[in-house]
């Protein structure tokens, strides 16, 4: 057997026990639903969803458009009952689909609350639609009269476990960079805040505290996928990640993401740990246990399918070298490449719609079209301002534009941004000076020409 037909035995033909996938399943499934009720019971379907009536799509996906009054809750509650089909392996493989359509289409509506994690819950749901973690302990297994498989090829497992060493690992290069290692920023901004604190206060508000956060948060980002995959250091390994996102989830607002990694990462413990787990609940719920069999057989598509998915995980957060420019200014090839909370941006766009004859010009308060989330996302991202300027242009063609005592009917208005943006506590500066018109701005993947030069 050759060295590659060696490796592709062992992380692909390998039989494996099927108890961590039946475990992931239930847990995922378990995070989905805590997730999408959570966000019902905040009250966020309303207020960024069903209220605003702009929206920045994804490009690409301008076709998503939310529903219609109440019926965005529609989406919801496919997730609530699809996760809690996912959790029992009731119609697993309809589940999965519907979770992953129905998160993915809420995400895409609007890209102001783009989170990593919801990236990454995105990527796995469509996952386990092809991985069949669903032939043991489930309802499937008594609905459809199937066989029980003890084994499976070992490439279902190693695929979850990739995407997660994927997270962590690009999330750790992503850290070396200057005002990470050289100016501990943007952790001095954001530990200083807590000064107020008792007993920690005074700690966290150190700035050399903030080196250690950053030194330690690249450290651990870049070797914990290693050591969580070795049988000696995987209880250490597991002791550093529950520590670690219990700590930024108590002084970072960043949602569920730390509960998520938690308990995603159990899937690095051995098939005996997990094991456990599924016998056990066999016997509380007095499932009989099946004679199972190994089934060692990978389909060919969903085999080149995960082999192409690897290749993009690994090329596309490499994307942002195709620009020229500071990353963290220009932000383009910044999404879906796991840089996970490096950057402090704050902004004051100020749009004028201008009558193209006279000259004049009217300023317009941001608060009558967007959000709070809205407009704080809009003020520091180039393709937002391009987003924002169209619609505008789109809410002030063919009307009347009024200053003082006079009237202009507004046939081709032109759209000017005066923007300025601080990077990680540096002094503001010029983002998008008015000498452009939004409304001739194109949304794109190019390169953005009309922003201004970062000034380390």
């Amino acid at each position: 057997m050759t060295a590659i037909n060696k490796i592709s035995h062992t992380l692909i033909f390998r039989g494996v026990n099927i108890a961590p996938l039946v475990v992931f399943r239930i847990i995922f499934g378990a995070l989905m639903l805590f997730g999408a009720v959570r966000f019902i019971m905040k009250g966020w379907v309303l207020d960024n969803y069903i209220l605003p009536d702009f929206h920045f799509s994804y490009l690409g996906f301008e076709w998503v458009d939310k529903l219609p009054g109440n019926w965005m809750y529609l989406p919801f509650i496919i997730m609530i009952l699809a996760a809690i089909g996912m959790i029992l392996g009731a119609f697993y493989r309809i589940s999965a689909v519907l979770l992953f359509i129905s998160f993915s289409y809420i995400e895409l509506i609007d890209k102001t609350y783009y989170l990593n994690h919801y990236y990454f819950v995105s990527l796995m749901l469509f996952l386990l639609i092809f991985i069949p973690a669903h032939r043991r302990f489930s309802l499937d297994l008594k609905l459809f009269k199937l066989q029980q498989w003890d084994e499976v090829p070992a490439i279902y497992r190693n695929v979850i476990c990739f995407l997660l060493g994927v997270v962590y690992f690009f999330a750790g290069i992503a850290k070396i960079e200057y005002d990470w290692l050289v100016l501990a920023q943007p952790l001095k901004l954001w530990l200083g805040k807590y000064h107020h604190l008792p007993l920690v206060g005074g700690i966290l508000a150190n700035e050399y505290v903030a080196y250690v956060f950053a030194y330690f948060g690249l450290i651990y980002d870049i070797s914990i996928p290693f050591l969580l995959l070795g049988k000696r250091t995987r209880p250490f390994a597991y002791f550093f990640v529950v520590s670690f996102h219990i700590i930024t989830w108590l002084l970072f607002p960043i949602g569920v993401f730390p509960w998520v990694m938690i308990f995603s990462t159990l899937i690095f413990f051995p098939a005996s740990f997990h094991l456990k787990i599924v016998e056990r609940l066999e016997a509380i719920f007095m499932v009989n246990d099946q004679s199972g069999i190994a089934h060692l057989k990978v389909k060919s598509l969903y085999k080149y399918f995960i082999f192409l998915f690897v290749i993009v995980q690994l090329v596309l957060p490499f994307r942002y070298l195709l620009y020229p420019g500071n990353l963290f200014w220009n932000e383009e090839g910044f999404r879906f490449s796991w840089r996970v909370m490096l950057m402090h941006k704050e902004g004051l766009a100020t749009f004028y719609i201008e009558d193209r004859n006279t000259g004049k010009q009217i300023e317009i308060d941001n608060s009558n079209y967007l959000t709070e989330s809205q407009e704080k996302q809009m003020a520091t991202q180039a393709d937002f301002l391009i987003q924002y300027g169209h619609h505008l242009y789109y809410q002030f063609k063919d009307t009347v534009l009024v200053y003082g005592e006079h009237q202009v009917h507004l046939v081709d208005p032109i759209v000017r941004a005066d923007v300025k943006v601080s990077l990680n506590g540096r002094l503001n500066q010029q983002f998008v000076s008015k000498k452009y018109n939004f409304a001739d701005l194109k949304y794109d993947l190019k390169h953005r020409t009309f922003l201004e030069e970062f000034k380390p």
